[in-house]
């Protein structure tokens, strides 16, 4: 079921961390603006913090668009066939039918926010 729509100003620490389907080793996100949270239609805004080795498998969006930005950490982006480390003040937009996955190869936690639109890959 999702919320009622409406304006307004969440904290952090209001929302629980998850571990999201298809993610895995202390890989969490906290779901602050979504269907489930905000009655959001069209955006879906998470944190995520990923611990040592900590990653989502390799998968495709069909129509989502999105963006991820690290914070802090470092980490292994595999976006197709191309694997690069991405840090701090990396920013990556991933097409639709882009292939990826993102994996904590670094010694720290890597955190970062992911910005998916549509809210639904249909």
């Amino acid at each position: 079921m999702t919320k009622e729509r409406k304006t307004c100003i969440r904290n952090i620490a209001e929302e629980p961390w998850q571990q999201f389907p298809g993610h895995f080793g202390s890989a969490l996100s906290k779901a602050l603006v979504a269907p489930a949270t905000t009655g959001s239609q069209q955006l879906d805004y998470r944190i995520s913090t990923y611990q040592p080795m900590g990653f989502v498998e390799r998968h495709v969006h069909k129509v989502q668009e999105q963006v991820y930005h690290v914070l802090d950490g470092e980490g292994l982006m595999e976006i197709d066939d191309e694997k690069r480390v991405v840090r701090k003040n990396d920013v990556i937009f991933i097409a639709p039918g882009t292939w990826h996955s993102i994996v904590n190869s670094g010694l720290g936690d890597l955190t970062f926010i992911v910005v998916t639109t549509p809210v639904t890959d249909e």
